[in-house]
């Protein structure tokens, strides 16, 4: 619940009165001509749908390392700063950790209703035609990770990188386009949709040393191609983009003492470089969320 900072004034007495009963009325409804009171007329609730994986569920590690659901995700800081222009509004996450571009289709790891997270935000924006403000969604990082090996949290061997870039990101890309095809026939037009792009938790391996340099480089300029595809396969749905990828600089390996930009950014803004037992964990820390968060707010446009 976000509270509203009153200022104390001081008034005549003739107006505190006037002003106390027209409160008074808008509490109780307004006076028919029966001598009866009408029910106050409350503006419907209006809605932000965060979709995604563990990203808009603010995924974080606990003390003792796992992995769990916060409130200080990038989906509930932008709720946060659009809530005050839009005081009807409602966050809605259906997002799953864990989920990639083909689950979120054909369903598999959380359960909702219908099957699939993709069939129960379309059903939500079939419900609410006309009541969405915004939908977010992030979807795609869990896919190379996956062709990687990287579930269990180790990282990627160039040999790995080099098979996700000839088979996981092709499919992602196809699966993607599907799910923004169905996204946008289901909330209709008008509806605000802004898809992100992502940050490289693959850079925390320059910390090794020339083998972990190699990785890096090679994991940056995958990624790269990958977030651009990304990026294609939301504007030609008519979304927007969010680059989360540029905002945590991930292609500057410009060093700052002995370590690159992006590098430092990544250990300042996710839990990545972290000791055990927090880290290393891929998942943005709450200043890493918050950046995400803005990065989404300036793509929709929306105050």
């Amino acid at each position: 619940m976000h509270l509203t900072r009153i200022r104390r004034l001081r008034l005549p007495l003739a107006i505190v009165a006037v002003t106390a009963l027209a409160a008074v009325t808008a509490c109780s409804g307004s006076i028919t001509s029966a001598g009866t009171h009408a029910p106050a007329i409350q503006a419907p609730p209006t809605y932000y749908l965060a979709l995604g994986d563990s990203l808009s569920q603010g995924v974080q590690p606990d003390t003792v390392g796992a992995s769990v659901e916060t409130r200080y995700g990038y989906a509930d800081q932008l709720y946060a700063a659009l809530r005050p222009s839009h005081p009807t509004l409602e966050l809605v996450k259906l997002g799953c950790p864990g989920e990639t571009t083909s689950t979120m289709i054909n369903g598999g790891i959380c359960h909702y209703q219908g099957g699939s997270q993709l069939d129960a935000a379309g059903a939500f924006l079939h419900a609410h035609r006309g009541r969405v403000l915004l939908v977010t969604i992030d979807i795609g990082a869990n896919d190379p990770e996956h062709c990687a090996g990287q579930q269990g949290g180790g990282q990627p061997s160039l040999t790995q990188l080099a098979s996700c870039a000839v088979t996981g990101i092709p499919a992602a890309v196809t699966h993607l386009t599907t799910i923004m095809a169905r996204l946008k026939a289901a909330a209709g037009p008008g509806v605000r949709i802004v898809g992100m792009n992502y940050y490289l938790p693959a850079l925390a391996v320059w910390r090794d040393g020339l083998p972990g340099h190699l990785v890096a480089w090679a994991a940056e300029r995958l990624a790269a191609t990958y977030n651009d595809m990304l990026d294609r396969a939301y504007t030609n749905a008519g979304a927007r983009v969010a680059d989360v990828f540029g905002a945590f600089d991930t292609a500057d390996f410009a060093e700052q003492g002995t370590t690159p930009r992006n590098v430092a950014l990544l250990c300042q803004w996710t839990w990545a470089c972290a000791a055990p037992p927090r880290g290393p964990n891929q998942h943005a820390n709450q200043a890493g969320y918050q950046v995400i968060a803005r990065v989404f707010l300036q793509a929709a446009g929306l105050r």
